[in-house]
Order: structure tokens, then sequence, then C-alpha cells
């Protein structure tokens, strides 16, 4: 028994003894490399968990959209090791759809999804970072924000309200909308009540009709009874799941007022900046992912999903005529003139948006323009 028990004892002794050897060897290896880099290394073991939660302005796991956000609190779940856990919550499950900017900004939660457009009346130049009508398209707005300053621009408008937005999701150009009545001359915008928030909805209002901001899982309601003519949304795909082409006849394009929506994801600035830097490094990480998988299943779906509502619908696809398309582009360069005016960071805005639209046009020109006609 004697020599049972030691054996025993020296193998528990040797166990400890090499976990002691790598533990200092582990030591070593980190002292050394901190002497060569500025980078702490985390130790997640003894880091502390947060638990969040994030409000949406979409339904509750809205295709796509709402979608994406389930997905992405999972992702930050899995990187961090389980230290970072967000629960979602839809559109009215915590808090209203337009409520949500507020929620966030006053610390009841800690993150929000949606569209920067929805704040334009506590932010006019929040307009700028959701899309502006005949702006850029997703490709170029994306080379804005990270490469142009438009991002720094984005932290600076939403500082003082003590927010973080990260870009996190594009929808691409989307469809010029379902109306039940057809459009064949600027005059038949005269009295239109139509669903389209933004600088569009300022547009449309110069151009003669009354716009409204309704929110998504309110639409389909809103156009089935009248409250509103016209709606515009995204484009065939979710358009399809919406189910527009039940309660409309006509289905315009192209999306002049959206030619590139950014959606986006903004974070109270004191919860972000308690997370550890490689958590803060995961949620910068992960919005950019999902800034990329939502255009790409939107680009994915449109196509087949309008030939589903044509082949099973008497919806007529019909084409904006330039007349109106150059009236509404004169309106949209009319209001943009106006709101920079009245306001002075919108101006500061949109005078980096002009100048790097006007150089990406040129590139555009000579790539994507001189190729399209081949493709």
């Amino acid at each position: 028994m004697k020599k049972q028990h030691r054996r025993n004892f020296l193998k528990k002794s040797g166990l400890v003894a090499g976990a002691l050897s790598t533990a200092t060897l582990v030591s070593a290896c980190t002292e050394s490399s901190k002497e060569k880099s500025s980078i702490a290394i985390p130790n997640i073991l003894s880091n502390p968990t947060f638990e969040w939660r994030i409000v949406t302005t979409w339904p509750p796991n809205f295709p796509v959209l709402g979608e994406a956000v389930v997905q992405l609190s999972k992702d930050l779940e899995v990187m961090s090791a389980g230290r970072l856990k967000i629960k979602v919550y839809g559109a009215g499950e915590l808090v209203p759809a337009f409520e949500v900017f507020d929620a966030v900004t006053q610390g009841a939660v800690q993150m929000a999804h949606g569209v920067a457009y929805y704040w334009a009346g506590k932010i006019p130049a929040a307009m700028f970072f959701g899309v502006v009508p005949f702006g850029f398209n997703a490709q170029q707005m994306n080379a804005w924000l990270y490469y142009g300053g438009g991002l720094k621009l984005w932290e600076e408008l939403y500082a003082p309200f003590g927010l973080v937005p990260f870009p996190c999701g594009n929808t691409g150009v989307q469809m010029g909308g379902w109306f039940n009545r057809e459009i064949n001359s600027v005059e038949d915008f005269q009295g239109i009540k139509m669903r389209i928030p933004g600088l569009g909805g300022k547009v449309l209002a110069k151009t003669g009709g009354t716009a409204m901001n309704v929110a998504g899982g309110e639409i389909y309601t809103s156009l089935e009874r009248g409250v509103i003519d016209a709606t515009e949304w995204i484009g065939p795909y979710h358009d399809y799941i919406m189910g527009f082409h039940k309660v409309a006849k006509y289905y315009y394009y192209p999306g002049w007022h959206e030619p590139g929506p950014t959606l986006e994801m903004f974070v109270n600035k004191k919860a972000f900046e308690v997370l550890p830097d490689d958590i803060q490094e995961m949620i910068r990480t992960a919005s950019a992912k999902y800034n990329m998988l939502v255009l790409s299943e939107f680009e994915a779906k449109n196509n087949l999903y309008l030939q589903k509502i044509l082949d099973e619908s008497n919806v007529q696809l019909k084409a904006f005529p330039s007349e109106v398309l150059n009236t509404l582009k004169k309106n949209s360069e009319e209001v943009l003139q106006e709101v920079t005016e009245a306001d002075a960071f919108s101006k500061k805005i949109y005078e980096s948006f002009v100048k790097f639209k006007a150089q990406i046009n040129s590139w555009n020109n000579t790539s994507e323009k001189a190729i399209s006609p081949y493709l």
C-alpha cells in the first residue's frame, strides 16, 4: 500500500510539475510577446461575461433583416467563447420600432438594428447614412464609409447621443415601389400617399405627394385598407414575402430613392467601452460580415422572386418614364440643397459625399459602366 501511495504521489507530483513548467513556459512566452507587441493577450477564463439585449426596427425573425441580427448574435457568442450573449427583440417585443434609438441612447438596452433615416426627426444628417436619392449604390456606399471618411463622420454625428454606429447590411438597388395608380407623368404624383422615409420622402413631397413613415410590419395592412396609395420597401425577394403583389396593381422600377441603402447597428457607447478590446473588435468584425451577407442574399434571390411575382399575380411591371426620373432627380438636388442649408452637420457630410461621388463616378465610368453592356 505504501508503495502504491508513493507511486500515486509521484505521478501527481509529476503532473503538477509538468503543469507548472508549462505555465512557466507560457508565462515566459507571454512576457516575451508583450515586449514585442503592445497587443494584450486576453485571459478568456477570467474575463467576465456580458448579457446584452438588441432591439430592432424589424418584426421578430423578419426574413433576411431580422434573421441576420439573430445570426449575428449567435456568431458573437461563439466568437467570444460565451463571454458576450445577446438576446434579440423584434419591433414591439420590448420597444416599438421607431423608439429603438432612444432605448439605446438611454441605456435601457445596449444595441439596436435599423436604418439611419428613421431618426431624421432627431438628427437630420442621419439620413445620409441610410441612403441619398440618386446617390451611391451599395459598392460605392461601402467605399465612402470605410475608405472615404464616411464612417468617421457617422461616429462624430452619433457621439453626442452616446452611440457608436456600424454599417450592418445593405439591400442593394431597390425597386421603385408598389402603386395602385399608374405613373405616366409627374402630375400622377399629385396627392399620392406613399410610405417612403428619409430624403426620398422629402423628394416625393416636393413632387406633390405625401410621404408617410410606416413600420415594416404595418405596410401590407395600410396598403390593403387604402391608408396609403403606394409603398416602397426593398426588392422582389422581400416584397414577395410581404405579399404586396396581392394588394397592389403596379410594380415600378428603378429605385431612384434608394440605390444602395445601408442598414445600421448602433451600440451604447458606455456599454461598448466596458467590453474588453477583443470583444469590441468582434462586434466590428461581425457587423462588417453581415454588411456583406445581407446584400449578397438579396442579390442572389431578387430575380428569382421577381419572376414568381409576375407568374403568380396580375401585377404589371413598369419602368418610370424618363420625364418622371429627370424631375425626381432635379427635386432631389433641391431637397439636398435645402437640407444642407438648414443644418450645418448635414452640409459637412454632404460636402464629403459629393467630393467622393465625383471621384468614384469617374472611376465607375471607366470600370462598371464600360463593361456592363458586355456582361
